[in-house]
């Protein structure tokens, strides 16, 4: 059996940076391009390493559910182990479930429904805040928005809290240093503003936790301090800076790109902003409960939609800790393999006309998204599929009934909107809209 990679498709390369020029500027052009060119199985170089793309839905199962436990997501993330190392995602098996049962309590029914009645009429406040008739930038707008509401819910900070701004320009420059070509701190590098905001914060995270472990606090943090598992095992202070540093990244940044398409694809589609409209003034004036939730459901196929067209994490990496055979491939051990969801979810073998933005692809009487079990799969799957699924969906529908209850929108721009695919998608130049009252 072959040990190297040289039977397997790639493209052309460019001298010592091999792909990775190319994935940054856009990925999902040199993942269509290769699929095109050599089917579901080719490899790209991308930080002087070889990666295999099993580019398919089988593929994606197999890599995400890991029958054989071969995969290993440390050794697949660890570009980023400097930047957020014993996050729930550079674990593995056995102590990865371990942690994941621990976290899991934090994100049970009840919990939710606690974080519901604290973040629906925050999100309300903080929206109804926003400028009237003048161009707004959304992107911006949310990121301070679910930054305070994320300090708000998992840190028990208030929602003005003057610390927001810094937590949110510490959390961006880590997030902006796990896709930069240069991987070491050297001096005005983005890696080293990256490390030196992981520090940061974790100093901050660090002098919270002897409140909050003696505390009664309902704040995500707190719940963390004081978790214990079934065998009454909790977590070092070691261990919850750790967690809690990924968990804030995550919640943030993927949040605000969520919210920021969700709203861009409402205003391209007046007819879908209507319709959710309408499914709003449905739910009443009252606070919004975990029972107006459910009464939701057309928000909630935007949201599938918008996931699916602009996934918040499309490439998922591995590392191959035992060769495998992958429908006649042989693929050797230490290999670099990438689960695909982002380029599956654009397959027209599942959902045909891909990238026509069609809500009712969801709909009980279609259910495109039923034709393989990971033809959909925005939020990974398998034991490390996300476990904040339902706070965002949570999130989103909080978002959607303060924004159209009150307004209209519209974008305040003639130009086609531009995407940053990676390291999570962000439009570029803000995503400028204006927002019209309701009559």
């Amino acid at each position: 059996m072959p040990k190297d990679l040289s039977h397997i498709p790639a493209p052309a390369q460019t001298p010592l940076i091999g792909n990775t020029l190319d994935l940054i500027r856009d990925a999902y052009g040199l993942h269509m391009g290769c699929i095109d060119a050599y089917g579901e199985i080719y490899r790209i170089s991308m930080f002087g390493r070889w990666r295999v793309c099993l580019a398919s839905a089988a593929g994606t199962e197999y890599i995400l559910t890991d029958p054989d436990r071969i995969f290993s997501g440390a050794g697949g993330w660890d570009t980023v182990a400097d930047l957020f190392p014993g996050g729930l995602f550079l674990r593995d098996f056995d102590d990865h479930r371990t942690h994941r049962r621990i976290m899991t309590a934090a994100f049970r029914k009840p919990a939710l429904d606690s974080y519901l009645a604290i973040t629906a009429p925050a999100m309300a406040a903080q929206v109804a805040r926003w400028p009237l008739d003048r161009p707004l930038r959304l992107y911006p707008a949310l990121k301070d928005l679910t930054l305070r509401l994320g300090a708000h819910v998992f840190m028990g900070l208030p929602v003005d809290s003057p610390e927001a701004p810094k937590l949110n320009r510490a959390l961006s420059d880590e997030i902006a240093a796990g896709l930069t070509v240069i991987r070491k701190p050297l001096p005005f590098t983005r890696y080293r503003r990256g490390v030196t905001a992981r520090a940061r914060l974790t100093a901050r995270f660090r002098e919270m936790i002897d409140d909050r472990r003696a505390g009664d606090g309902a704040d995500f943090f707190s719940r963390m301090c004081r978790a214990r598992d079934e065998d009454g095992r909790g977590w070092s202070d070691d261990e919850i800076v750790d967690h809690f540093n990924f968990l804030m990244m995550a919640a943030h940044d993927t949040t605000a790109s969520a919210l920021s398409a969700l709203t861009w694809y409402l205003a391209l589609h007046p007819d879908w902003q209507e319709a959710l409209a309408r499914e709003v003034r449905a739910t009443g004036n009252g606070p919004l409960t975990p029972d107006m939730l459910g009464a939701m459901p057309l928000t909630e196929r935007v949201f599938n939609e918008t996931m699916r067209l602009m996934a918040p994490v499309p490439f998922i990496p591995r590392l191959a800790l035992r060769g495998f055979d992958w429908q006649g491939t042989w693929i050797p051990a230490g290999t670099h393999v990438t689960a695909m969801p982002g380029t599956v979810m654009l397959d027209p073998a599942h959902f045909p006309d891909p990238l026509r933005f069609d809500p009712n692809r969801f709909a009980p009487d279609r259910a495109e998204h039923l034709s393989h079990r990971f033809a959909y799969a925005p939020f990974g799957g398998g034991a490390h599929k996300c476990l904040g699924l339902h706070f965002s969906v949570m999130q989103v529908k909080s978002y959607v009934r303060a924004l159209l209850s009150r307004h209209r929108v519209r974008l305040a721009t003639k130009r086609p909107v531009q995407w940053q695919r990676l390291p999570i998608p962000k439009p570029r130049g803000g995503l400028p809209i204006r927002l019209h009252r309701r009559d």
